[in-house]
Parts: C-alpha cells; sequence; structure tokens
C-alpha cells in the first residue's frame, strides 16, 4: 500500500528564544528537520514525504532535502494559517488509498521502529496514534479549584498519528475548531474511535533549549549501541 508522511514543520522558535526556527536548529551537526525526515526515509523505502514549511522558509527546507540520500521522495507544500490548515494543505497532494502519517517536524527522535508499528496498527485498526503513559502527578482545574486525576488513566499523545487516507482527508474537509488540537481530534469529531498504540519516551518534542540538550545525550547513546 502506497505511504506517505505529511511532516508539519511550522515552528517560529520563540519559546526557544532563538533568531532561527527550532526546526532548523543544529542537532550533531545537522539541522532537526533532517533528522526528522531521515528517519521516515529509512522506515520504508516507498513512504513519500510531504513536508509543510512557512513560505519565508521553503529554500531553507530545500536545502535540507537536498542534504538527505532520497531527496526524490521529499517535495514541500507551504503551511495555512493554523496547524489544522498545514496538514489540510498537505493531505491535499495525496489522490491514492493510502496510509497516511502525521508527524511534527521537531519530533527528530522518532524512529523507524515506531512509525512502523504505527502503519502495522493503522492496516489493522483503521488509524493509530501513539501515546505514552504520564508518570507525574497529574491536576486539572475544575470551577472550584483543582483536583487530582488517576494518572493511570492519562496517555500523553505523540506522532506520527496514523491513518487511512480515505479517513484523514474526510475529517479534514470538516470546518476548522479551535478544539482541533491534532490530528487524532479532528478524525474523532467524525465519530471514529482513536486507537492508541506504545509511543517512545524518547520521541520528545524539541520546543525549549534543554530539549536540544537532551537530544543530543539520545543520539550519542543511540550511536553507541
Amino acid at each position: 500500500m502506497k505511504k506517505y508522511a505529511v511532516i508539519v514543520a511550522g515552528g517560529s522558535g520563540l519559546r526557544m528564544g532563538t533568531a532561527v526556527p527550532k526546526q532548523f536548529l543544529d542537532l550533531q551537526g545537522k539541522p532537526v528537520l533532517w533528522h526528522t525526515l531521515t528517519s521516515f526515509l529509512d522506515a520504508f523505502p516507498d513512504l513519500e514525504i510531504i513536508l509543510v514549511l512557512p513560505q519565508a522558509h521553503v529554500e531553507t527546507g530545500l536545502d535540507i532535502i537536498h542534504s538527505t540520500y532520497d531527496p526524490q521522495r521529499i517535495w514541500i507544500t507551504t503551511g495555512g494559517e493554523t496547524r489544522f490548515h498545514s496538514v489540510k494543505n498537505g493531505l491535499d497532494h495525496i489522490h491514492h488509498h493510502s496510509v497516511v502519517f502525521v508527524h511534527d517536524g521537531v519530533r527528530c527522535l522518532v524512529t523507524p521502529e515506531l512509525i512502523r508499528k504505527c502503519y502495522e496498527a493503522a492496516l489493522e485498526k483503521g488509524n493509530a496514534t501513539p501515546a505514552i503513559a504520564a508518570v507525574d502527578t497529574i491536576r486539572i482545574e475544575t470551577v472550584s479549584g483543582n483536583e487530582m486525576v488517576d494518572r493511570n488513566k492519562v496517555r500523553i499523545i505523540q506522532t506520527p498519528q496514523t491513518f487511512y487516507s480515505d479517513i484523514i482527508k474526510a475529517a479534514f474537509e470538516q470546518d476548522y475548531d479551535s478544539d482541533f488540537t491534532d490530528e487524532a481530534s479532528v478524525v474523532e469529531r467524525l465519530g471514529v474511535k482513536i486507537h492508541l498504540v506504545e509511543g517512545e519516551s524518547t520521541n520528545l518534542k524539541i520546543t525549549r533549549p534543554l530539549d536540544i540538550l537532551i537530544a543530543e545525550k539520545i543520539l550519542e547513546e543511540r550511536e553507541m549501541e
């Protein structure tokens, strides 16, 4: 079956406190985004990548693509006003029945193994979203203050969120809603049951300067295995 990855890389770098958007920051001598693209290229030899970037950063994106070992499998489209609109722009380029991965461009430590796990689960269930258990105590705010919830029932959601193309493309025909915080929430609005698979604790999202240091250490340890 055909496979596409829509990789959304629209970050600005504000929380990183840098002038360079976080997807282009250096990580072991390569941009963060290069590591993300390489993991998907490694996962399947027939997977094609649709990279969604802000218009202002298309040239930088092209340079990164051409530095990968298989640039012919990657092409660029531009993003929209929100993540929802950016993902929709990427999905508009998919015209075959396929399995579609949607991934945060700054989750650069995702492994090919997790990508393949999501693919197999999506083939069976129609969709797959990686998630990990919460390890901290969780409290939620209520009208009367706050209260603790059972962390054993809490899951922290990751990407790649993976779907049959007909499911996710139909979901993104809906009007935008601010409650759509990820692709699973969009698909769920159609009444589709979301299936979770075990994610990876190392599949972190580069958001703050500390994350770069953690990512460097994880990559160093992987090289020693």
